[in-house]
C-alpha cells in the first residue's frame, strides 16, 4: 500500500523536524538561562523582549522552561563530559597491541 521511498522520506522528514525542535528548545532555554540576571533598561528592553519571545516559543511547543532548564540541560551537560571523557580513554584493541593469541 505505502511506497517504501515514501515511508522512509516521511519517516526522515519527522526526524529532520523532531532535532530541528530540540535544538530550537535547547537554543531558547539556553538564552533564557544566559539573560536571566541581566541588567534591565527599563519598559523597552530588548532582551526582555527576546526572553519573553524564547518563553512562547517554549510553551509553544509544549516544553515548560523550567522542565527544560532542570532537566535537558544538566543531561547534555553531562552527556558532553562524558563524550570529552572517553574521547582521552585508549583506544587499543589485541590487534594494535600486537597480541599474540594462541590457541
Amino acid at each position: 500500500m505505502f511506497n517504501s521511498n515514501t515511508a522512509k522520506a516521511k519517516r526522515f522528514a519527522a526526524g529532520v523536524m523532531g532535532l530541528m525542535m530540540l535544538v530550537i528548545a535547547l537554543f531558547s532555554a539556553f538564552y533564557i538561562a544566559a539573560e536571566a540576571g541581566h541588567d534591565c533598561t527599563g519598559e523597552d528592553c530588548p532582551v526582555c523582549a527576546c526572553v519573553q519571545q524564547c518563553e512562547k516559543t517554549l510553551h509553544g511547543i509544549g516544553v515548560p522552561a523550567s522542565a527544560v532548564l532542570s532537566f535537558i540541560i544538566p543531561i547534555l551537560f553531562i552527556l558532553i563530559l562524558a563524550g570529552l571523557f572517553s574521547a582521552g580513554l585508549p583506544q587499543g584493541t589485541l590487534v594494535s597491541r600486537k597480541v599474540r593469541l594462541n590457541d
